[in-house]
């Protein structure tokens, strides 16, 4: 039984055996035909998925890789950047922001709390000056199960006129992200987290403001040049030797995506996370997340009195075959994390709470182990 495991962490997230296969085709010339075919088929799914009408592109690296993109092709050093963190992935995007140059100003927000819009409003309005260049934000805080309001917030930042770059690693499929309604001018995502597929991919869309942007831009870049990635997609090519496997794998998620509907893919993340919730306050664990801005993505659950996250996680991986994340920073003894994300459904989400109950009792936690189990069905059925 050990090779066989439940992986429910936000990302990597569990891969379907349809995409696992399509990533075994033979290997093409990059520079071909066939990849220029599966190349300009993918931008475009990608786009309905992004909800946008702009450019896209598809590079071969992780999430960060696509952050990173975002910040050297639309700043230049020495540009004020507000960076509104609610969590340790909006620290990295203001970390790269700060690497290359800019004057990053911190707005930080309680762990398990999103950010307030009106906050940013009255910030903004404070810049008489508009030296404000860019607001960095994150749609989905996986380090601690938080969703921002972005459909509210856009707007503010669009009437100030800085860029809005928002990193939607985690949320892109797992809950609704309208790019061009919301008033976002790059947008990011990466490949192993809703998106169903291995680690290798992210995909950067930019509006026509950050277009113009682009070519005002200071910051020193080589591989992440998004000029030359659109340069390249002209003629249906990357700039640098693309992952192959990852792209035919790319193509088979989305026909997937198409298949489901982009509105149920979005109901049913919400439903799973809803019933993890619901599950985990039946075992009498309490949640990091505000429920009114909890994620639809993974769910940040405080530790019990009396138990280690080490010992907890090492026992339910070990002995149940269920991967559960920990905590991040200074997070990292106080949750633990389950994702409900991608390839995921009722079944995995009754059987995480089933057996999550059992580890709590071997642990010494006095709970009815089937509690997290009831409710869960309780709240899926209703």
């Amino acid at each position: 039984m050990g090779e066989k495991q439940l992986l429910m962490i936000p990302g990597p997230t569990a891969v379907p055996q349809s995409i696992l296969l399509a990533g075994a085709r033979p290997m093409i010339n990059h520079r071909g035909p066939e990849f220029k075919a599966a190349l300009e088929e993918c931008t475009e799914g990608l786009k309905r998925v992004f909800q946008t009408s702009h450019d896209m592109y598809i590079l071969t690296a992780s999430g960060t890789g696509g952050l990173e993109a975002a910040v050297v092709n639309m700043l230049s050093p020495g540009d004020l950047v507000l960076s509104v963190s609610i969590g340790v992935f909006g620290d990295r995007f203001a970390d790269i922001a700060e690497t290359y140059g800019a004057r990053v100003e911190k707005m930080d927000v309680e762990m398990g709390q999103a950010a307030d819009a009106e906050r940013i409003r009255a910030r903004l309005a404070e810049d008489d000056r508009r030296e404000i260049r860019a607001v960095l934000m994150t749609q989905n805080e996986t380090s601690t199960g938080v969703t921002n309001d972005l459909a509210t917030i856009g707007p503010i930042v669009r009437e100030h006129g800085a860029l809005l770059l928002v990193d939607g690693i985690s949320s892109l499929v797992a809950m609704d992200c309208q790019m061009d309604a919301w008033q976002m001018d790059v947008l990011v995502a990466g490949s192993q987290k809703a998106f169903m597929i291995p680690p290798g991919l992210c995909f950067v869309a930019i509006n026509d403001r950050a277009a113009a942007a682009m070519e005002q831009a200071k910051m020193p870049t080589f591989y992440f040049d998004l000029r030359k990635a659109q340069s390249y997609l002209k003629q249906g090519q990357t700039p640098w030797t693309p992952a192959v496997p990852q792209v035919f794998q790319l193509q088979a998620a989305l026909k997937l995506l198409e298949k489901e509907g982009l509105k149920e893919c979005f109901a049913r993340h919400a439903r799973l996370a809803k019933a993890t919730r619901e599950g985990v306050k039946a075992l009498g664990l309490k949640l990091l997340a505000d429920e009114a801005c909890a994620s639809n993505a993974v769910t940040a659950v405080r530790r019990p009195e009396g138990v280690a996250v080490a010992d907890l996680r090492k026992l339910m991986t070990e002995k149940y075959g269920v991967v559960l994340a920990g905590g991040q920073r200074s997070l990292k003894d106080e949750i633990f994390r389950i994702g409900h994300l991608g390839y995921v459904g009722e079944a995995d989400i009754i059987a995480t709470l089933g057996l999550l109950g059992l580890g709590l009792k071997e642990l010494g936690v006095g709970v009815d182990p089937a509690a997290g189990v009831q409710a869960a069905v309780n709240s899926l059925g209703g």
